[in-house]
């Protein structure tokens, strides 16, 4: 068993809450898919008219699953002992000061970036066409900064005195999103480019005030970037593209149903 008092432990430990952070992804993209099942189908037609040992197969999968975490959660420690440390407490108005350093940044940084952003070529455009509206990808700018890094935004040193201790790395981020500006570390790719598209949809419809709102709060509650929820759900969509590129589905009412449903 772990000793969280084990250095070699406590790596582990990092290295298994990096793969369940995967997991819960694939998860989230599988639930995402499910979700579209039920709002166009009733159980009664699945059970009746699906291909058998296709929803054999589904069943079976889902059901597995279920085992597996029931008996994890059957064992999870009662309050008192132990847990990972936990994340900042802001109050309010701090809450509403770091939102705003965030949405400054972002604004700042497309200004920055958007003169030297070339728009998006044919070929992207004709590859993304089945998920994005062609509104935006004719507005999305993107430059590729050939291996340089994003250095950490100047607000970054108010957070950590805030208690902001699990702060992504933006040394090691692949690319970052500007609202219509998308800047790749790199060479960009196909999902690269999905995932901050994505992130372009989500700021065009929550608007960059509520979009740096959500990713403050969402930080908060998680004390992780990538289970913050705005970020999950790009990672989770990206996955599903890359899994299958043929198979067409509209992010913006993804984002949408999201924000119905409360999940940001």
């Amino acid at each position: 068993m772990f000793s969280w008092e084990n250095p070699d432990d406590r790596v582990a430990i990092v290295q298994m809450n990096s793969e369940l952070r995967h997991a819960r992804l694939e998860l989230l993209s599988a639930e995402c898919a499910t979700h579209q099942l039920r709002l166009r189908f009733s159980t009664e037609d699945i059970a009746r008219y699906a291909e058998p040992d296709l929803l054999r197969k589904a069943i079976h999968s889902a059901a597995t699953l279920n085992d597996f975490y029931a008996s994890i959660e059957r064992q999870i420690p009662q309050a008192g002992q132990f847990s990972p440390p936990s994340g900042p407490k802001l109050n309010e108005e701090q809450a509403l000061e770091i939102s705003a350093s965030l949405s400054a940044y972002v604004r700042e940084q497309r200004d920055r970036y958007f003169p030297s952003a070339m728009p998006l070529g044919a070929q992207r455009k004709a590859i993304m066409q089945p998920f994005f509206p062609p509104a935006l990808l004719g507005r999305i700018r993107a430059v590729e900064l050939e291996g340089a890094c994003f250095p950490d935004p100047p607000f970054y040193s108010k957070a950590r005195d805030l208690g902001f201790l699990s702060l992504p790395n933006f040394s090691q981020m692949p690319s970052l999103t500007f609202l219509d500006v998308v800047v790749f570390r790199d060479q960009m790719t196909d999902s690269a480019l999905f995932h901050g598209l994505v992130h372009s949809v989500q700021f065009q419809i929550l608007g960059l005030q509520r979009y740096a709102d959500l990713l403050v709060r969402g930080f908060l509650r998680t004390n992780a970037h990538f289970a913050v929820p705005l970020e999950a759900h790009a990672f989770a969509l990206e996955s599903r593209f890359a899994r299958n590129a043929l198979e067409s589905f509209s992010v913006e009412e993804q984002v949408r149903l999201w924000i119905r449903e409360s999940r940001y």
